[in-house]
């Protein structure tokens, strides 16, 4: 499917390109496979690729596309496993000049078949095992991999002429409405992101880069071409490593990894796995960068306790995929942790503008709240056949000079220092007895709390009307529900009206996330129900009571056979403790090291039986 701007009201930002051997991705990716051909591109657990090969393996696929008409604007599906034929997929989609639709592989059938009929995809890239599951789909399956890689007889090489104008690629987000939108992004938003960022970033061909996250989630765009657009070196880290954070920090020290990239619920895994590593060498990581979610510096006291905040650096970027990724910058230091509660993501990005308006249009004084709306290079074109929605979110505020900026829906607040906080969605501001409630401001107060890691307010009707304030906390550290009783961290809300007390509060393990490493306030648990320890039929004796002593050690209700360990809200202090109790039990002396590869009840278990 081709698409049209005709209707989309645009405004041409220039943007020099000096910084880059080219103005588009494929372009300067290019230039960096003549640089050093033999450099190891990409890197996965079936071995590393160097630029020369997948500069070739990509040119194939490209001449490919260009026999079935593929050309500039033309959306074309990427549906591959996290491979090496990810990226010589996505790199031959953007040599024939059409643009990539990211789709995960993990996603149901439903939500692929829906994708590609709502992005009218004509073709997908794929590997044999995905395509497979398209069944009577209709448009074209190029395979990336095996004999049928190079079927078929050879296609002229791409000729139509290219512009940094044109679309990069269309990733589809949730939205208020419940129906995905796809995100139409260019070249010129991605390279001019990069060459925002080189004003803070010293990256170059010596990083090592890992993709953890999911290519149908934005933050996979900074990661891909942080590494290939510099030079670097590529690490897709496989799912299974994702989900458990001991092996993902061993992969990070033996891959060399130097700049990683987390949301804060997923950094806060690896943490724990920090803090029981007994190598305190670990990652030589230079660079470690948020974002995808709100944060709270107090959750990295035991990352900066441990490594400091100079080796690596910590940075915090707030962005969202309508403005490319990231949109600004803060440095976080030790002097951040004691700041409990405040969500600080520092200035715009060079080539950026934020705006803060009022619900009546006007702009905000300084410390008051309102809706962030932003300007620039990284504004994208709009969304994929919405014209009506991309008229309501790409605006033209009165206060904006006559520039097209994108309404965010996001509150922030200016402080006196000219740096912006985050103080949560537009969206989400609940009413509770008649009254508006901002969540976030909630949250903040119990965040400021000693014992508390994190939390989520929520509002929750218990039928009939009785529409209640509920806070779901993660304790920090050790387990600490039993100081503050059935009536959670009040102390923490002195400050706050009554009205914005919460009615109940709920202790858990973790915070359930989605797919992309967000909150999933969907997935939040009855407030009205608790768990009664029973993790279900099929467990052994031994696995029985090791679950047992689990429970008691973490202060949950639940715990799953193959849940992780610090995925429960475990710390090394705790692990420790847990081992002691362990042995005393069963007059064992078990060191924990038998949980080197994966901590879990299962694995423990397997030692006693």
């Amino acid at each position: 499917m081709k698409i049209s701007q005709e209707d989309l009201p645009y405004r041409d930002y220039a943007l020099s390109h000096s910084l880059f051997p080219g103005s588009r991705l494929e372009e300067i990716f290019e230039a960096r496979a003549e640089e050093h051909p033999e450099r190891d591109a990409v890197t996965t657990p079936d071995g590393s690729m160097t630029y020369r090969e997948l500069d070739s393996r990509a040119t194939v696929v490209a001449r490919r596309l260009t026999g079935h008409g593929v050309g500039p604007d033309v959306v074309i599906a990427l549906y591959t496993d996290r491979s090496v034929e990810m990226l010589v997929g996505l790199l031959g989609i953007l040599k024939a000049g059409g643009a990539y639709l990211p789709v995960d592989s993990t996603a149901p059938a439903a939500r692929v078949r829906w994708l590609l009929e709502d992005s009218g995809a004509s073709a997908v890239v794929t590997v044999s095992r995905l395509a497979a599951t398209l069944g009577d789909w209709a448009g074209k399956r190029v395979l990336v991999d095996g004999e049928a890689a190079e079927d078929g007889a050879p296609a002229p090489e791409p000729s139509m002429p290219r512009a940094a104008t044109d679309l990069a690629y269309v990733i589809y987000t949730s939205g208020s409405t419940g129906t995905p939108k796809g995100v139409l992004v260019e070249h010129r938003n991605i390279v001019g992101l990069f060459e925002q960022t080189r004003q803070q970033f010293d990256f170059g061909p010596d990083d090592v880069w890992t993709m953890f996250h999911s290519v149908a989630f934005d933050f996979s765009v900074w990661e891909i071409w942080g590494a290939l657009l510099h030079g670097g070196r590529l690490v897709i880290v496989p799912d299974e490593v994702c989900r458990a954070p001991a092996r993902f920090r061993s992969l990070l020290t033996e891959q060399g990894v130097t700049v990683v990239n987390q949301t804060p619920s997923a950094l806060r895994q690896l943490i724990g796995a920090e803090v029981a590593a007994d190598d305190i060498g670990g990652p030589r990581l230079r660079w470690v960068i948020l974002g995808g979610e709100r944060l709270d510096p107090g959750m990295l006291e035991p990352w900066i306790a441990r490594r400091g905040d100079e080796q690596p650096r910590l940075v915090n970027m707030y962005g969202i995929t309508e403005t490319t990724v990231h949109a600004s910058f803060r440095r976080i230091t030790r002097e951040d942790v004691d700041r409990r509660g405040v969500s600080p993501i520092g200035v715009a990005l060079p080539g950026l503008e934020f705006l803060v308006l009022r619900e009546s249009g006007e702009a905000t004084d300084t410390g008051e709240a309102g809706e962030l709306y932003i300007s620039g290079t990284g504004v994208a074109r709009g969304y994929l056949n919405r014209a009506q929605l991309t008229a309501e979110r790409f605006v033209y505020p009165s206060q904006a000079d006559g520039r097209r900026c994108y309404r965010t829906g996001d509150l922030v607040a200016r402080d006196d220092s000219g740096e912006y906080r985050y103080l949560g969605r537009v969206d989400d501001q609940l009413k509770v007895r008649g009254f508006r409630i901002e969540p976030g401001e909630v949250e903040a107060a119990l965040n400021t709390h000693p014992g508390v890691a994190t939390s989520v307010v929520t509002a929750w009707d218990y039928g009939e009307g009785d529409v209640r304030l509920v806070a779901y906390l993660v304790p920090a550290g050790e387990p600490v529900e039993a100081a503050w009783g059935q009536q959670g961290p009040v102390d923490a809300l002195t400050a706050l009206p009554s009205h914005m007390h919460p009615s109940a509060f709920v202790t858990l393990r973790s915070l359930p996330m989605t797919a992309n490493g967000k909150v999933d306030r969907n997935a939040l648990p009855d407030p009205r129900q608790s768990g009664d320890g029973t993790e279900g039929s099929g467990l052994s004796a031994v696995q029985a009571e090791i679950a047992a002593i689990w429970r008691q050690v973490l202060g949950v209700a639940e715990v799953d056979l193959d849940g992780d360990f610090f995925d429960l809200g475990g710390t090394s202090l705790t692990l420790v403790r847990m081992f002691d109790r362990v042995n005393a039990h069963f007059n064992t002396d078990l060191d924990i090291s038998v949980l080197v590869d994966e901590a879990t009840v299962r694995s423990l278990a397997a030692n006693f039986e």
